[in-house]
C-alpha cells in the first residue's frame, strides 16, 4: 500500500535535488532478563560500567565492539546519517535529513526493503480490518465532493426560485432531506471507519511495541556500548512512538501515510468536478485568477520563511541538542535524586540559568529579527487577506456574465479550493514521509541486530552442568572499556576448580569489579581466553550461564516496587510463593527489616533512598497514616540485605553452580558479615550438608576486607588490572609481598 506513492515520490524528487556523496561506510537485569519469561512468544492480548578515575586518563574517542555483519537495512540507513560540521562524526540522532537526491534513493530503497514488513504487522492480526481501513480512506476523500455537489444542488433549486417567482418548496425540502440523509451516513460511515483505525492502530502499536521490547531485553552491554547502535535504537523508538497516529510531535505514521489515499482520492474527486465544466476563454480565465489566489498563501510561505514557516516539523542537530539540554536541568530541579548535592553545592542558579539559555533559544527568542528595510519585510506589512479575497470574488463576475448557476459556480470555487490545499497537504505529507522512512528503516534495522556475546551460528555448545560447581580458568584476559586507553584488566590469568572459593582482593581500581563482570559474561574480554569446563566460554549461550549464576554487584539495582518484587526478580518462577521470599530474606538476615515496615514484605520501597521526599501530604491517609501505596525509604545497609535476598532466591537452585558476590557486606557490620559469609559458604555446600562436606557451587567474592578473604580456598591479589599474587592466605604472607603488607596494614 505504502510502496507505490512512495516510489514515486522518490523518482521523481531526485530528478530536481542535487546529488550529494555519502558513505556507506545492569548486570543484574542482565542475569535476570534471561529468564523465561522475557523469551519471544508473543502473547494474545542499569547497568554497572563504571570504573576507577586512575583508568580515565588520556581518554580515546569511543571504540564501538566489532559487531557481526550487518544487513542491508542498517548499512543503507547509515549512509543516510548526515555527517555533523560540529564534531566531523554522525548528526544527532533524530536530526532531519536534507532533502538530496543521494538520500531520496536511501529511502525509496528502505522503502522497498521495510515496507513488507510493516504491511505484515498490519495484515498479520486483522487482515479484514486493515482492508476496510484502506478503503474507507478512499471514501472518505471523496466526502467534500458529495457534499459540495448536495449544497450546489440546494442553491441551485433556492436561485431557481427566487428567479421564477414560483414558491414550490417540494423539491427544495426533498434536497433538504437528502442533505440530511448524507449527513447521517457520512457521519455513521466517518464513525465505523475512525473506530476500526483505532482498532488496527492500537493493534500494531501493540505489536511495535512489544517488537522493541522483545529486542531490548535481549541486547547486552558490549552491543549497547556502540554509539551507533545506541543512534539507531533512538531513532528506532521514535518510529515507534510516531504510531501515536496524527503526526503527533512531528512524526508521520504509517496510519498518516494511509491517509495519502484519502488526499489523492479527494484530489481526483475535485479534479473530476472540474472536468466536467465546459470552458471557453472567461471559464479559463477565472480558473487562473481563482488558482492564483488560492496558491497564494503557499507561495507567500516560501517568500516569507520566517514569518509564514510551512516546514516539515523534524527537529534540526541543534533543536535536539538544546531540548536535551532544558530537559536534563528540568529534570534536575525535580529530582528527589540529586536534591542533596543541588542544595549542598548551591546549584540552583546554574540549573536555572542553563535552563533558560537552553529554553529560549528553542522557543527561538534569541533570533535575530529580520531587517525592516528587506523586501520580505515589506511583503509582510501588506495586508494581503483584503487583496486575495477581492480575487476570489472575481471569478463570480466573469462567470455571472454566462449562464453558469450559483451553485455550480460555489461547486466549481469550492473544487479549486480545495484542490490547491489538498495538493500543499500532500506535499507536506510525502515530505514528511520521507523523513519517516528512515526511522522506519531504524525500526527494522534494530530488530536484525544481534547481541555481540551470542556465540555465532553452528560455534555454540550446550552447557553442561557439573556436580561439583563450575570451573574456571582464564588466559591472559585483557579488557578496556570503550574510550578509555588503558585497560582495566592486564594478562590475567588463574584456574578456579570446581567447588573452590576464591577471594578478589586489592586497591581501588585494580580491575577487581572488572574481573567479575567478565566471568559472569556481562562484558566480553578484549584478549586472551576464558574457559568454563573446559569449554571456550563465546561457544556458550549467555542465558545458560546467566541461569547457572547468581550474583551481587557492588551497584546493585533498587527496582521502585515492593520488598517482594525486590527479592523475587532474583528467581521469578519463585515471585509469588511467600514461603520463598520469606526464606531468601531469612537466609539475608533482613527478618527485622521486614517486620519494621509498614505493610510487611508488601510494603513498596523507594528506589531512591529518601523516603520520597513527599512535598505535600497526598502520601497520608485522613488519619495521618501512610497510604499503602506510598514508597517507604531504606538505608544502605538494609538495600544491600535487599540485595543479598535476591541473590539467595536462586542461589540454592540445583542448576546455579557460581555465586559471585562484589562487595556484599561492604555497608554491614562485622557480625552480620560474619552471619553473611557463613550463610554463603552453606549454599554453597549443598541443602542439609555439614560443614565437612564438600563444596557443590563454586564462589567468587571480591572485598576490600582481607578479614574475609581469608576464609577462602584461594586469594588473587590484583594491582593495575593484573593479579600479581595468587594462593592460600597463608602462602601470600609468607611470600611477603602486596597481600602481606595490605593486610598487616588493615590489621
Amino acid at each position: 500500500m505504502f510502496i507505490i506513492p512512495l516510489s514515486l515520490l522518490f523518482f521523481s524528487a531526485s530528478l530536481f535535488f542535487p546529488p550529494m556523496p555519502q558513505s556507506l561506510n545492569h548486570p543484574l537485569h542482565l542475569l535476570l532478563c534471561d529468564a523465561p519469561w522475557s523469551k519471544s512468544s508473543l502473547p494474545d492480548s542499569d547497568s554497572d560500567l563504571d570504573h576507577d578515575p586512575e583508568q580515565e586518563s588520556n581518554p580515546q574517542p569511543p571504540q564501538p565492539p566489532p559487531q557481526r555483519q550487518k544487513g542491508e537495512v542498517y548499512r543503507v540507513w547509515l549512509a543516510s546519517r548526515v555527517p555533523s560540521q560540529r564534531n566531523g562524526g554522525y548528526s544527532t540522532a533524530g536530526a532531519q535529513r536534507p532533502l538530496t537526491r543521494a538520500n531520496l534513493r536511501l529511502a525509496q530503497r528502505i522503502a522497498e526493503l521495510c515496507v513488507p514488513q510493516i504491511l505484515h504487522i498490519f495484515w498479520s492480526r486483522h487482515p479484514v480490518r486493515t482492508f476496510f481501513m484502506v478503503a474507507f480512506s478512499f471514501i472518505r476523500g471523496t466526502f467534500p465532493v458529495f457534499k459540495g455537489y448536495t449544497h450546489a444542488l440546494i442553491i441551485n433549486e433556492v436561485q431557481s426560485l427566487i428567479s421564477s417567482g414560483h414558491y414550490t418548496w417540494s423539491h427544495l425540502i426533498r434536497l433538504v432531506a437528502a442533505e440530511f440523509v448524507r449527513l447521517a451516513a457520512e457521519k455513521s460511515l466517518d464513525t465505523f471507519a475512525t473506530n476500526n483505525e483505532l482498532f488496527v492502530q492500537n493493534s500494531a502499536r501493540y505489536l511495535v511495541e512489544y517488537k522493541q521490547m522483545e529486542q531490548r531485553v535481549r541486547l547486552d552491554i558490549p552491543t549497547l556500548s556502540d554509539p551507533t547502535v545506541r543512534d539507531l535504537l533512538a531513532e528506532s523508538d521514535l518510529f515507534v512512538s510516531s504510531f501515536q497516529g496524527a503526526g503527533g510531535f512531528g512524526l508521520l505514521s504509517p496510519f498518516d501515510l494511509i491517509r495519502i489515499f484519502s488526499l489523492l482520492s479527494e484530489l481526483a474527486s475535485h479534479v473530476f468536478v472540474l472536468s466536467t465544466i465546459s470552458y471557453g476563454p472567461l471559464s479559463i480565465l477565472a480558473f487562473a485568477i481563482s488558482f492564483l489566489s488560492a496558491a497564494y498563501p503557499l507561495v507567500q510561505s516560501s517568500l516569507l520563511p520566517r514569518t509564514y514557516r510551512f516546514d516539515s516539523p523534524v527537529y534540526s542537530e541543534d533543536e535536539i541538542r538544546l531540548t536535551e539540554k532544558q530537559e536534563q536541568m528540568r529534570q534536575l530541579s525535580l529530582s528527589d535524586t540529586h536534591r542533596p548535592e543541588v542544595m549542598l553545592f548551591g546549584l540552583g542558579p546554574w540549573i536555572l540559568q542553563t535552563w533558560a539559555t537552553a529554553r529560549q533559544a528553542v522557543l527561538g527568542l534569541h533570533s535575530s529579527q529580520q531587517s525592516s528595510h528587506s523586501p520580505s519585510s515589506l511583503f509582510s506589512h501588506f495586508n494581503v487577506a483584503e487583496v486575495i479575497a477581492a480575487l476570489q470574488n472575481l471569478p463570480f463576475v466573469l462567470m455571472l456574465q454566462t449562464s453558469t448557476s450559483l451553485g455550480s459556480l460555489a461547486l466549481y470555487r469550492s473544487s479549486v479550493q480545495s484542490i490547491v490545499y489538498t495538493i500543499s497537504t500532500l506535499f507536506i505529507t510525502l515530505q514528511m514521509a520521507v523523513q519517516g522512512v528512515f526511522l522506519m528503516g531504524a525500526f527494522c534495522a534494530s530488530m536484525e541486530i544481534e547481541p555481540f556475546l551470542q556465540p555465532k551460528k553452528g560455534s555454540q555448545v550446550k552447557y553442561v552442568s557439573t556436580s561439583g560447581g563450575m570451573k574456571i580458568e582464564a588466559r591472559n584476559l585483557s579488557y578496556t572499556y570503550p574510550g578509555c586507553s588503558e585497560p582495566a584488566l592486564r594478562n590475567v590469568s588463574f584456574t578456579l576448580e570446581a567447588g573452590e572459593t576464591l577471594a578478589v582482593v586489592g586497591y581501588n581500581g585494580s580491575g577487581k569489579s572488572t574481573l567479575g563482570k567478565v566471568l559472569s559474561r556481562i562484558v566480553d574480554f578484549n584478549s586472551g581466553e576464558l574457559f568454563i569446563n573446559d569449554v571456550d566460554v563465546r561457544r556458550y549461550d549467555p542465558a545458560e550461564l546467566h541461569k547457572a549464576t547468581t550474583a551481587v554487584f557492588q551497584s546493585f539495582c533498587k527496582y521502585n516496587g515492593t520488598v517482594a518484587e525486590n527479592v523475587g526478580v532474583g528467581y521469578i518462577p519463585d515471585l509469588d510463593h511467600p514461603t520463598a521470599l520469606r526464606r531468601a530474606v531469612h537466609l539475608a538476615e533482613g527478618d527485622h527489616i521486614v517486620r519494621s515496615l509498614p505493610h510487611g514484605i508488601n510494603t513498596r520501597l523507594d528506589a531512591l533512598g529518601l523516603d520520597s521526599m513527599s512535598y505535600s501530604s497526598a502520601g497520608m491517609g485522613a488519619s495521618g497514616t501512610r497510604a499503602p501505596w506510598t514508597s517507604h525509604g531504606l538505608s544502605g545497609g538494609e538495600w544491600q540485605r535487599i540485595a543479598l535476598a535476591r541473590a539467595f532466591m536462586r542461589a540454592h537452585q540445583p542448576e546455579v553452580h557460581f555465586l559471585l558476590f562484589d562487595e556484599p557486606t561492604s555497608a554491614l557490620d562485622a557480625h552480620a558479615q560474619n552471619k553473611i559469609f557463613q550463610t554463603i559458604d552453606t549454599i554453597a555446600r549443598g541443602p542439609d550438608a555439614d560443614e565437612s562436606a564438600p563444596r557443590v557451587k563454586t564462589v567468587l567474592f571480591i572485598t576490600h576486607r582481607l578479614s574475609v578473604a581469608r576464609r577462602a580456598d584461594k586469594i588473587a591479589m590484583m594491582q593495575d588490572g593484573s593479579i600479581t599474587e595468587f594462593g592460600t592466605h597463608d602462602e601470600l604472607l609468607k611470600l611477603g609481598g602486596s597481600y602481606a603488607a595490605l593486610y598487616q596494614a588493615s590489621v
